[in-house]
């Protein structure tokens, strides 16, 4: 019965040995006749256990040596022919290709596990297999039919001890089409040193590129060929196979992973932190995926490498969130914000800081177990959480609070370089006014919360009035406290007489200033005008009529309380408005020149 399964199996081996006929080279067994390959495969399996009960009689016969030399030329067909399947199928194995049919059949592994029943090794006849595939879409047929044929070979192929032959193969077809879809996503090989040199602009469109391609890469090619691989690689695992899909895959998937980790050593500046934080949330995001297809020994590197990635763009985030708070702190700008206007530095912080809200989702995880230095210098109740439960987000809102707090102590500094005590109250009602209206316009009000919003709030009013009081304190008081008849004329002029020098001293002073926030400017008009203009109307009422007797009674009562409204309501324009010339001289004490003095400390606090 041994040698009547050699002779048997000897026709068909023969028949498809490479040399048999130049028509064997170029001519696919399992596309051309699949009973027949049927056939090959069963013999080959006969053939296998009449040699293992060859060498358990003898293990030196010819019959025993006859049977391994017809198992090399059955190997070398197999090969050949496992060759051309890969090599001949690449569109339809392609990995979005395999997908695509699973998506469009809404079947699954187990579908295609059925097909190998109805295929190769299952088949009786050919009216079998046509009725099986009756019950198929085309789609599924082009990709799986090979897909079946490419497993009933390896397993042939690994069950005779041909595995790594089979192995080889698979890799080199497989990892060319890998390495080769990657190529066209875009993805390149660079090494740290390339990087390094390369600018922004440079960097910029390759980081987009990349973001859009690892998605690609994940969901479609490596789990595409994983699920290729799992299929085709169906028989218990061995040695040779496990590292066939780490083979196949390495290269392509640890340069992809690689290259995060190459763009968090790059130079460190403020404006990359954004496209840090894209790249460690698309790592993130696309984590459990990866540990999914690369859930064996041999890809256990490529696993690391993307963790690596990970941890090395967290790393870069905390330092660029650190260095934006040393910048804050480091800023030695001693020229006075125009007008007592908006700081650049609040402008471009404010900017940084309200950007830094939107990724908060993605810094919750980077800074979680990182919260900012403790310093005892600033006001506990400043970190009183503004969002309960969630630890995260707390995190995330606790540091943003820090920065804000860095920023606000900042112009607090700043304040002090203005002589004039009412000017850094001016300036610091400005710029937290610009601050809080970013915080409110922006995803920072969430976070912060509407306890930080109204301390900020009370704060400005406070400022407000302190400049109020200091800018326009000699105004209020040059008229009497009372309005009485026993106020002699003289009295009177000279109350007019002061008025007149106090109000134009104030008032000119106060055209160069500037408040860019129109409820801020229409609130500190309005409070000016109400303590202003009914005391002066009262005054001027009750002792414009003793003086009506008096020479260039005009110039003595030069404004009249409609006048004092007109020139209120021009005060504080949104930007900085040119003076004429008749005004230049008066202007001379604007906020650029009345810096380099002090105010009092900690204003802020």
């Amino acid at each position: 019965m041994v040698e009547e399964n050699i002779e048997n199996v000897e026709t068909i081996i023969n028949k498809w040995e490479l040399s048999s006929s130049p028509s064997t080279k170029v001519t696919s067994l399992f596309l051309h006749d699949r009973k027949e390959a049927k056939q090959l495969l069963k013999g080959i399996k006969d053939l296998r256990q009449a040699m293992q009960f060859l060498h358990s009689e003898n293990s030196s016969s010819d019959k025993l040596v006859h049977a391994q030399n017809l198992m090399q030329i059955a190997m070398k067909s197999l090969e050949h022919q496992f060759y051309q399947i890969l090599s001949k199928n690449r569109d339809h194995l392609d990995p979005e290709s395999v997908l695509s049919a699973l998506s469009v059949s809404g079947q699954s592994s187990d579908r295609l596990s059925s097909l190998d029943d109805e295929g190769v090794e299952g088949s009786e006849d050919e009216d079998e297999l046509k009725r099986a595939g009756e019950n198929i879409t085309e789609m599924e047929r082009v990709s799986q039919f090979p897909i079946s044929d490419l497993k009933a070979i390896a397993d042939c192929m690994i069950g005779c001890g041909y595995g790594k032959e089979c192995t080889k193969i698979y890799t080199f077809i497989r990892g060319s089409l890998v390495d080769e879809n990657l190529y066209q996503l875009g993805i390149e090989r660079f090494k740290a040193s390339q990087i390094r040199k390369m600018n922004w602009e440079e960097l910029e469109p390759m980081i987009k590129n990349w973001l859009s391609a690892v998605k690609i890469a994940v969901k479609t090619i490596f789990t595409g060929e994983k699920f290729i691989y799992d299929h085709v690689f169906s028989a218990p695992t061995t040695a040779i196979r496990e590292s066939c899909f780490g083979d196949v895959t390495k290269g392509g998937a640890m340069n992809l992973f690689r290259f995060p980790e190459l763009i968090s050593k790059s130079k460190k500046s403020p404006e990359r932190i954004f496209r840090l934080m894209e790249l460690y949330e698309a790592v993130s995001e696309l984590w459990p995926e990866i540990e999914s297809i690369f859930n064996i020994e041999s890809t256990s590197a490529i696993k690391l490498q993307a963790l690596s990635s990970l941890n090395k763009l967290g790393d870069s985030v905390r330092i660029v969130l650190s260095n934006f708070e040393s910048t804050i702190q480091k800023d030695s700008s001693k020229t006075p914000a125009v007008g007592c206007g908006i700081h650049p530095l609040t402008r471009s912080a404010m900017s940084y800081i309200s950007s830094l809200g939107g990724y908060s989702r993605i810094l919750s995880d980077i800074i979680a177990d990182y919260p900012p230095p403790n310093n005892s210098t600033f006001p506990e109740h400043y970190f009183a959480s503004p969002i309960s439960g969630d630890n995260q987000t707390s995190a995330v809102s606790v540091h943003l609070a820090w920065l804000m707090l860095v920023l606000l102590c900042k112009l607090d500094s700043k304040a002090q370089l203005y002589k004039d005590v009412s000017l850094s109250y001016f300036f610091l009602a400005n710029n937290i006014q610009y601050i809080v209206e970013r915080v409110r316009t922006s995803q920072l009000k969430d976070l912060l919360g509407d306890e930080w919003v109204f301390r900020q709030e009370k704060k400005i009013k406070q400022y407000a009035l302190n400049y109020e009081t200091m800018a326009w304190t000699k105004v209020f008081s040059s008229l009497p406290e009372k309005t009485s008849s026993e106020i002699s004329p003289e009295a009177a002029k000279e109350c007019f007489r002061n008025f007149n020098a106090a109000f134009e001293e104030a008032y000119m002073k106060q055209t160069s200033r500037v408040i860019p926030d129109e409820k801020l400017r229409d609130a500190v008009k309005i409070s000016i005008a109400k303590k202003l203009v009914p005391a002066y109307r009262e005054f001027y009422d009750a002792y414009l009529v003793m003086l009506g007797g008096e020479k260039n009674l005009e110039l003595l009562a030069r404004f009249g309380p409609d006048d004092l409204v007109n020139y209120l309501s021009d005060l504080f324009p949104s930007t900085p408005m040119l003076s004429s010339s008749s005004s230049s001289s008066s202007l001379s004490s604007s906020c650029s020149s009345e810096s380099q003095g002090s105010i009092p400390h900690q204003r802020y606090i």
